[in-house]
């Protein structure tokens, strides 16, 4: 992913959101109530296919719209949540969070790369991504970086949701509570080095040649399986998005197999496993499909 350009001198707030306008105004109002100068608000939110999530940001284009915010220069970009390309509406299995996790790490080190100073409001949306961006933040996060907390009083709560009410008065208690985290990656940089994402897999002429011939030979069903099998982090998370036994995918995994022992000319007895599939397939499905 590639940020745009950012005011100088600005940090940059990264907020997240599930389907409540508010709670990203008002932590860019606690931040600038306290003096902090922001460049950019990032929101990380869920599919807008989504009709709360759609409404709450078109609220917040009207609230910066031409770059501006209460009348002083302010970005505002949105980060939608998506795994294996697709977006999601939520986070429901191992394979969805592996890649919100990714999203956040790559992001923070991204935004850190630039020698951006930033604030993570942890305000809305889905509980284990704010968990995902506290742990990505403990990576690559240093001591100028603040994690926040937005409390609401409960009778206000009430009062905003939906977007009611976007800027909240002095008097209504809502504020920011900052949220102490440990910079590890600061102390051990090996942790970041080990966090980073292994090599993406070369496709030679030889494999995607094979990975087409296997494809054409495949039903519709084992073509599933097998995107699936490629992306998954486990079987059993698999075999989850796939609504199957272990016992079931193990039976298409096989058949797969066996097309593939022929693709690749390897003797019927030859020994192989689904890793195989991710090594072969991933980076032909990512190009081809």
């Amino acid at each position: 992913m590639r940020t745009v350009a950012y005011l100088p001198d600005g940090k940059v707030a990264l907020v997240t959101m599930g389907g409540q306008a508010q709670v990203v105004t008002f932590a860019v109002d606690g931040l600038l109530a306290m003096g902090e100068l922001l460049s950019q608000v990032l929101v990380l939110h869920l599919s807008p296919e989504d009709l709360r999530v759609r409404r709450a940001l078109a609220q917040l284009s009207a609230e910066f719209a031409g770059g501006q915010y209460g009348g002083r220069p302010l970005e505002f970009r949105r980060v939608p949540l998506h795994a294996q390309g697709r977006p999601l509406t939520a986070i429901t299995n191992g394979a969805e969070a592996e890649a919100v996790w990714s999203l956040a790490r790559d992001l923070l080190a991204e935004l850190k790369a630039e020698g951006q100073a930033l604030h993570l409001c942890i305000a809305g949306g889905p509980r284990l991504l704010a968990l995902m961006l506290v742990t990505a933040a403990m990576l690559h996060c240093d001591h100028q970086d603040r994690c926040w907390h937005l409390y609401t009083p409960p009778e206000f709560l009430e009062r905003a949701r939906e977007g009611t009410i976007l800027h909240a008065p002095p008097e209504a208690g809502v504020r920011l509570i900052p949220i102490p985290f440990a910079p590890w990656g600061v102390y051990f940089p090996a942790l970041r080095v080990l966090a980073r994402p292994p090599a993406a897999p070369t496709l030679t002429p030889g494999d995607a040649a094979c990975c087409a011939a296997v494809w054409d030979r495949l039903t519709e069903r084992q073509r599933e399986v097998l995107r699936v099998l490629v992306f998954a982090p486990s079987l059993q998370d698999a075999a989850e998005q796939l609504g199957m036994t272990l016992k079931t995918l193990d039976s298409h995994k096989s058949q797969i197999l066996a097309e593939c022992r022929v693709a690749w000319g390897m003797p019927d007895g030859t020994h192989l496993t689904y890793h195989f599939l991710r090594e072969k397939f991933s980076p032909w499905l990512a190009i081809s499909r």
